[in-house]
């Protein structure tokens, strides 16, 4: 999704933000940061976009209120996408307004890094960027150097490890009137309360309604409709469940296009089962504001990311575990008198 390969690091300022409920300050700088060798620049390209290249969701900045001037940091990207001589001075506005937002007691105080990038790649298209970077959590490392013949040992504390970027967001130059393409890393911490502030008040975004987007929800939709719906309208064991989740699965995984009545009926078969599910997936089609068509081209990421969490494992006490990939008419339940136990039985042609 984002690549770098052709990308550089142009200007970059580096301001401190405390947390204003702790009565901690901010610290602005008084101009962008002198870069004086190669190394440093390269460590940084590193650390602020290294992260990104698994990032496949896409967003927009966007406001309540509909207005999307009233979004601070629109304002600010608008501004130096316009004329860079306005770099800096966006970037003290961009730490005050990240001042201004977390005030939660458990967000942790941090640098912030304004980068201005040269040729970052979005979908295959080389764009000037935008990046906000916080670093919140600091490590302790060693260092071994020679001395007189043999070996010392020191260390450095309150460091930060270029390979572990806590919180940031790419602004590409793109689709200014949507809020621009946006992607964003955010490794929460301090609880639910503190974690919402980066991505909702902050950056204010609104994920992007793609191939990418329609093909998640639909699964996670599905997934949530069998596991915790189902049992409502239906009595159906686990073996069931987890068939209807593989067929489910093996459906986006064969198939280029959704279509929602060629998969409720390949996949899902039962004429009250199909209506509870549509009923399902408008409802959280409403509750999100986040429409799903009923067809759209399937996205193969989407669909990895979602194999990772379809489970397939029928769990019987602590004793065993089925995994159960094809076939739930090779699969039997019941119940034995004399044991007073449940049972599977299990058919197979060989043993591998």
């Amino acid at each position: 999704m984002v690549t770098f390969f052709e990308a550089s690091l142009d200007t970059i300022s580096v301001h401190h933000v405390g947390n204003q409920a702790l009565s901690e300050m901010y610290a602005l700088s008084d101009h962008p940061l002198e870069l004086k060798d190669e190394i440093i620049p390269n460590l940084l390209m590193q650390y602020f976009l290294k992260p990104f290249e698994k990032a496949n969701e896409v967003y927009h900045l966007t406001h309540s209120s509909g207005n999307l001037s009233l979004n601070e940091v629109h304002h600010f990207a608008a501004q130096v996408f316009d004329d860079k001589e306005y770099f800096h001075s966006a970037s003290e506005g961009l730490a005050k307004h990240l001042y201004k937002v977390a005030n939660h007691p458990n967000i942790k105080g941090g640098e912030l890094y304004v980068v201005y990038f040269n040729k970052v790649q979005i979908e295959g298209n080389p764009l000037d960027a935008i990046g906000i970077f916080k670093s919140e959590n600091k490590e302790t490392y060693l260092k071994v150097y020679p001395d007189k013949g043999g070996f010392q040992v020191d260390y450095e504390e309150n460091a930060i490890n270029i390979n572990k970027l806590d919180k940031g967001v790419l602004i590409f130059n793109i689709e200014k009137e949507n809020g621009y393409k946006v992607v964003v890393i955010d490794k929460t911490n301090g609880g639910q309360e503190a974690a919402v502030y980066w991505k909702d008040q902050f950056l204010q975004l609104k994920i992007r309604n793609d191939s990418f987007n329609q093909t998640s929800n639909t699964l996670g939709i599905y997934k949530n409709f069998v596991t915790q719906k189902l049992d409502d309208e239906f009595e159906m064991s686990k073996a069931d469940k987890i068939d209807l989740l593989n067929r489910s699965m093996k459906y986006f995984k064969e198939k280029d296009t959704f279509d929602m009545d060629e998969f409720t009926g390949e996949v899902i078969g039962n004429p009250q089962a199909i209506e509870s599910f549509k009923n399902f997936k408008s409802q959280y089609e409403q509750e999100f504001d986040s429409p799903i068509s009923d067809t759209f081209e399937i996205s193969d990421n989407a669909v990895k990311k979602q194999a990772r969490v379809y489970k397939s494992v029928l769990k019987l006490d602590k004793n065993f575990h089925i995994y159960i990939h094809g076939d739930k008419e090779l699969i039997e339940k019941g119940f034995d008198d004399d044991k007073h136990m449940n049972y599977y039985k299990v058919y197979f042609k060989e043993e591998n």
